[in-house]
């Protein structure tokens, strides 16, 4: 079994389960596999003027321990998950990751509308439990 199978597999697998964004922007959460899976954030996105085609200097943060910075200079192709690229001989694949799945339903309609005035907003009820 060659590795790009399995790394297009995990994509596959993946897009079932994640909530994926189309685009990458500085603060965007990562997700990126290589030769294991881990999270960064985007601290930076700087063009490259050295080369003609358009390539980016992209910073993450990666969130392993201990964390990392690292720059990657990419193509928008590479960071935004449209292609998987290889670096050192090694497969590698991003995608940002969305906080507002395209599924999630909109918030009721109850909680949209104002408060009347003097009355607060009616609370939401926890699922957490108080031990004393």
């Amino acid at each position: 079994m060659s590795q790009e199978f399995d790394i297009e597999k995990i994509i596959h697998d993946l897009r079932k389960i994640m909530p994926f964004k189309d685009t990458t922007q500085e603060s965007d959460i990562v997700l990126i596999i290589a030769d294991q899976l881990f999270y960064a954030v985007v601290t930076e996105i700087v063009r490259d003027d050295s080369r003609r085609d358009e390539w980016w200097h992209v910073t993450f943060q990666l969130l392993t321990i201990p964390p990392r910075q690292v720059i990657w200079t990419l193509r928008e192709e590479q960071f935004t998950g449209r292609e998987v690229f290889t670096m050192g001989g090694e497969k590698r694949y991003i995608k940002a990751i969305s906080w507002r799945p395209k599924d999630t339903a909109a918030p009721a309609e109850s909680s949209t509308k104002p408060a009347k005035p003097g009355k607060s907003a009616p609370r939401r009820k926890s699922h957490l439990k108080v031990i004393k």
